[in-house]
This record gives structure tokens, C-alpha cells and sequence, in this order.
């Protein structure tokens, strides 16, 4: 099971991109109090929430609200343990049959290995078991789809309404042209409601939808290894063999000199 740990780069993005838009416009002689300015904030994220209902199933709205977690945390996954794991297996399998894995399947670490091998501990037919786990496989993109695009629709959505926001600060100030001293401090909160919708879309929203379909391609790709694996198993493959298919899923830097490695030249005679 992948240990969850806080995603640095998500929080420290985050907070360079807040930090560097209200560096500029401090340095450029503003305030906070310029833009801070919780009418636009409400009507900037109210309307934004409100036609995202408008446009999505509330099951799939839940489900983007919940993966909203995986873009603040990272699953702490380590392919290599998990392949040593699985090649542990495969020499009990090797020695003393299938069946013997019967025990141990129940302790494995991921509940989608454990599942697996207890499949093929039942005599599950090969074809069988790979259209079983395929489709998990593919459910959980499915899923992230989903909730990406609900990310998608509000980043979308934001700027227009931002927008809103602008024409009803204007509207605000057109009713008080006699004021000549306020047009201009009012001309200039109507366009904060601007900057709010640009900037969640562009800071939050947009950026989230691809970080929940990068989760889940990694996701994809562990489960994809450990198919492979149990699939080999089931084959009767040498787990030697096993482990240099397996290796394969690893970043390019973390795989062994060995399976890398372009055999000697043979010296001419």
C-alpha cells in the first residue's frame, strides 16, 4: 500500500505563483487592500461551484471534490520493493506450485497484487484474470477523466465569470458618475473580480485537473507491473525473467547497471 506523504511541489507552486503576483504588485506600488475583496470572491466562486453543478452529475462532482486530496498529497510508491515483492512470489510458486501462495497472497502489501494472486491461486484462467484486472485498470482512468474534467469545466468557467464580476463592479459605478473623486478607485475594485477568475482558473483549478490525471497514470502504471508480474507467474516464467520484464516500469535512472548494460564486444581473433 503506497504511503501518502504531502506533495511539495503542488504547495510550493502554490505558494511561488501567489507570492510572485503579489510581489508584483507590491513592487509596482499596490496593496493588499487592492485586491482583496471578499464581494469578488463570492461572486467569483459562487458562480463558478454553481454552473459546475449546473454541468456535472453530482456523483462525478463528489468524486472530483474527493480527488482533490490526491493533488495536495503524493503516493509515496516504490516499483522496486513492489518488484522484489512480486519476484518473492514467483520463487514459492517456482518451488512448490501455485497453490502454495495461498497464504501468503493474503499479506501482500497492495490490495490489487492481492487480489491477483488470490486469482490465480483459485485456478482462474489466464485471459480471465487479465480482463478482470484490466478493467480496474481502466476504471480508475475513467474515474480520473471524470474528475479532471470537472476541474476543467470550473477553469473554464471562472474567467467568464470573473467577468461578471467586472460588469457588475462597472455597473456599481456608472450609477454614481456624479462622484467624479471615487469613478477611479471604483473602476478598479469592479476589476478585481477579474483577476480572482483568471487567477483561480489558471492557479488552481486547470493545474488540478492535470495533476489527477497524472495520479493516475502513475496509478495505471503500478497496477500495469503488477499484472505483469502475476500474469508471469501464472505462465510459469523464471523469475529471473520475471524481474528483467518487471524492471522495465522503472525510471530510466533507477534501473539496475544490469539490465541495462549492452554485452561486451567480442575481440576479433
Amino acid at each position: 500500500m503506497a504511503k501518502l506523504r504531502p506533495d511539495f511541489a503542488t504547495i510550493g507552486g502554490l505558494i511561488l505563483a501567489a507570492g510572485g503576483i503579489v510581489g508584483g504588485l507590491l513592487l509596482e506600488g499596490g496593496s493588499l487592500g487592492d485586491i482583496t475583496q471578499y464581494t469578488a470572491a463570492l461572486i467569483v466562486l459562487g458562480g463558478t461551484i454553481g454552473a459546475v453543478l449546473v454541468n456535472t452529475p453530482m456523483a462525478q462532482f463528489r468524486g472530483a471534490i474527493r480527488s482533490f486530496g490526491k493533488v495536495m498529497v503524493e503516493p509515496h510508491q516504490n516499483p522496486a520493493a513492489l518488484i522484489d515483492e512480486i519476484i518473492g512470489y514467483a520463487t514459492t510458486a517456482r518451488k512448490n506450485g501455485l497453490v502454495s501462495l495461498e497464504a501468503s497472497a493474503e499479506k501482500a502489501s497492495d490490495p490489487f497484487l492481492r487480489k491477483a494472486l488470490n486469482l490465480a491461486v483459485d485456478g482462474c484462467d489466464l485471459q480471465e484474470l487479465r480482463k478482470m484486472m484490466e478493467l480496474e485498470i481502466d476504471l480508475i482512468d475513467a474515474r480520473a477523466q471524470g474528475s479532471s474534467r470537472v476541474f476543467e469545466s470550473a477553469g473554464g468557467y471562472a474567467p467568464t465569470i470573473g467577468i461578471i464580476g467586472a460588469v457588475l463592479g462597472l455597473i456599481q459605478v456608472m450609477k454614481h458618475l456624479a462622484d467624479t473623486e471615487s469613478i477611479g478607485h471604483g473602476i478598479a475594485t469592479a476589476f478585481v473580480a477579474t483577476v480572482y477568475g483568471v487567477g483561480v482558473a489558471n492557479l488552481v483549478f486547470l493545474p488540478a485537473a492535470n495533476k489527477i490525471k497524472a495520479r493516475a497514470h502513475d496509478e495505471m502504471q503500478m497496477r500495469e507491473l503488477i499484472l505483469e508480474g502475476v500474469a508471469s507467474i501464472v505462465e510459469g516464467l523464471n523469475p529471473k525473467l520475471i524481474r528483467a520484464k518487471l524492471e522495465a516500469f522503472l525510471p530510466e535512472g533507477s534501473r539496475p547497471v544490469s539490465s541495462t548494460a549492452k554485452p561486451p564486444k567480442a575481440k576479433a581473433a
